[in-house]
């Protein structure tokens, strides 16, 4: 196989693990019973579309047979992912005691295990290739961290709130 080939299935596999993550986000709306988690989700799916269209536009480089176009890298800046205000987190955690939003903590820990998953895909691929590909799966690389991060902080949280909790009465 070609590196050329290498690279076209490097990043199909990765736009269809964009898309799979953003259908979890879709449909893990529908599971979540906070407004703040709602709205995080909502943000993490904009971002998911962001990726998709980024990836997308380096296979249609490289399906019309060109290499990776500089610019593309430059298109896509990486936000900050920012998706609880300090209120919304203190909000969102006070609920989550409150209501025993047990379905919020499965959908954290699952999203992290997912953003995980991808963020080493990345980088390991950023390995074995070289410039604007090397380059476009580091910068993937670390968006899906920041989600990472996002994710893992409040999975832990979760988990030690319910840790916590006098289960029983």
């Amino acid at each position: 196989m070609s590196i050329h080939e290498k690279l076209v299935k490097i990043f199909e596999y990765a736009l269809n693990q964009e898309e799979t993550g953003k259908s979890f986000f879709q449909h893990s709306l529908q599971r979540m019973g906070i407004g703040a988690a709602v709205s995080a989700f909502k943000r993490l799916i904009e971002e998911e579309e962001k990726h998709i269209l980024f990836i997308t536009k380096i296979l249609e480089d490289l399906k019309r047979g060109s290499k990776i176009e500089a610019q593309i890298q430059e298109d896509m800046p990486m936000e900050q992912t920012n998706y609880f205000t300090e209120r919304e987190k203190s909000e969102f955690l006070q609920q989550c005691v409150e209501g025993s939003m047990v379905p919020d903590v499965t959908v954290f820990n699952t999203a992290w295990l997912i953003e995980k998953d991808l963020s080493e895909f990345y980088e390991k691929m950023a390995k074995s290739t070289g410039g604007k590909a090397r380059k476009a799966l580091m910068m993937l690389s670390a968006w899906e961290r920041e989600h990472e991060r996002f994710f893992r902080e409040y999975r832990d949280k979760l988990s030690e709130v319910y840790s916590k909790m006098p289960w029983g009465g």
